[in-house]
């Protein structure tokens, strides 16, 4: 049952980012050749903020799609689940490009704005945002379950911020035809784009490193096993996130009670605090001097 759950849930998120890469796939198209006729930078730097969001989506699917067949690898023990986090490092680096490129770009044009003209902006612009908001619809449920539809989802919540940039940029063009309205808001996309790539990264980066999940107290969890009836010591008590949604641990329990019901108790702690996926060793007293390098993260 648990994994007719999993491959569901993988078929339709997966189904979810096709749809979204095709809307995405057509107005890329359209902002792109739009900003390019007219000189737009703030179009430009949309377009090229909702090309990210169409790469991070293919890489996501990619991502989605490798972890539902699995590994016929004995060695990759754990499947291909991993890639969904390697997929949001390259996400981050996708969107730190991007922010890079609208900020070299608007600083060429502070000297000599060129005149962009309103209209075509304002109904790209708005097209764009309606186009960000269905695929920010599409994606919203599975993105706090999946790393790699977070990615794309982040990326397509700061397109359309920027789509809304844009947007704003040529309804002054056209009110109060100020030429710097397009290269303040191409700036404003790079500075709205990059706290959510650094965050990205970081998430992306902890799980990498086996850092214990935020929301676990590694201390507060060892208090609770060692206060396990029977239980004289704690080690070796190691806890980490494999993907987003399936947090992992392990134990060495010392007992001088019942093996069976330490365990019991142990697990029953660990499943209060979301660590179903665990593993507990119940062995004698002294048994840590037995345990090679035996060191809590």
């Amino acid at each position: 049952m648990g994994a007719g759950h999993s491959h569901g849930s993988a078929d339709t998120r997966a189904s979810r980012m096709i749809m979204a890469s095709a809307i995405l796939g057509v107005f890329f198209v359209v902002e792109l050749t739009t900003a390019l006729i007219i000189g737009s930078l703030a179009l430009l730097a949309d377009a090229t903020h909702m090309l990210t969001d169409l790469v991070a989506l293919f890489m996501g699917l990619t991502a989605v799609l490798l972890a539902r067949r699995g590994s016929k690898s004995a060695a990759r023990t754990y499947g291909w689940h991993r890639a969904e986090v390697f997929t949001a490092v390259a996400n981050a680096v996708l969107l730190l490009g991007v922010a890079v490129f609208i900020v070299y770009e608007a600083i060429k044009r502070l000297g000599e704005p060129p005149q962009v003209p309103g209209w075509p902006m304002i109904l790209v612009a708005l097209l764009a945002l309606l186009a960000n908001v269905a695929v920010v619809l599409l994606l919203r449920s599975h993105s706090e379950s999946s790393l790699a539809v977070k990615g794309a989802y982040m990326e397509v919540m700061a397109d359309a911020v920027s789509s809304v940039g844009v947007l704003i940029a040529g309804i002054v063009m056209v009110t109060t035809h100020w030429p710097y309205a397009d290269t303040v808001v191409a700036v404003l996309v790079a500075l709205w784009v990059l706290p959510r790539a650094i965050a990205l990264a970081r998430a992306a980066l902890r799980i990498l490193s086996e850092s214990s999940p935020k929301h676990i107290d590694v201390d507060e969890l060892r208090s609770a096993l060692a206060a396990v009836d029977g239980v004289t010591e704690v080690h070796d008590l190691h806890v980490w996130t494999l993907v987003p949604g399936k947090d992992m641990a392990t134990a060495h329990l010392a007992t001088n009670g019942t093996s069976d019901r330490v365990l019991e108790d142990a697990q029953a702690i660990l499943a209060e605090r979301g660590l179903g996926h665990a593993t507990v060793q119940v062995e004698p007293p002294g048994s840590a001097a037995d345990c090679p390098a035996s060191t809590d993260l």
